[in-house]
């Protein structure tokens, strides 16, 4: 069973930076695209980024290009979002999920993953 547990959320000041963690189990970790997604309260599941198995390549949402850097770490099943320069429209619940098998497009929708962790609360103050 896939398990996917996600850490590092808490309270920032605008223009602060935080580190979120995603460690996976039950699943060949190496082999498999990741993604992190965010929702707020009353919106839809929103994509931030997606990092390939390999990490060769990296895709961002717009909201996020240029202040957040999506990683992972194969050896320690872990995947990071380094998330800078934050903004009270970044506070939301931020969720990492493991991408479909077989899907060739690159998977920007909430609807192209199959695992979801519980989410971290990530909350900026103005």
């Amino acid at each position: 069973q896939v398990q996917l547990e996600e850490s590092g959320g808490g309270l920032v000041q605008t223009g602060g930076s935080l580190r979120l963690s995603c460690v996976a189990s039950g699943l060949a970790f190496s082999t498999t695209a990741m993604g992190w997604f965010r929702q707020r309260p009353g919106k839809e599941r929103e994509f931030v980024a997606r990092i390939t198995r390999s990490a060769t390549y990296t895709h961002y949402g717009d909201s996020v290009k240029g202040r957040f850097i999506i990683s992972r770490d194969n050896a320690k099943n872990t995947l990071y979002l380094q998330m800078n320069d934050l903004r009270p429209n970044d506070t939301a619940v931020y969720f990492c999920a493991v991408q479909r098998p077989g899907i060739g497009a690159v998977a920007t929708t909430a609807e192209m993953y199959d695992s979801w962790g519980q989410g971290t609360q990530v909350t900026v103050s103005s």
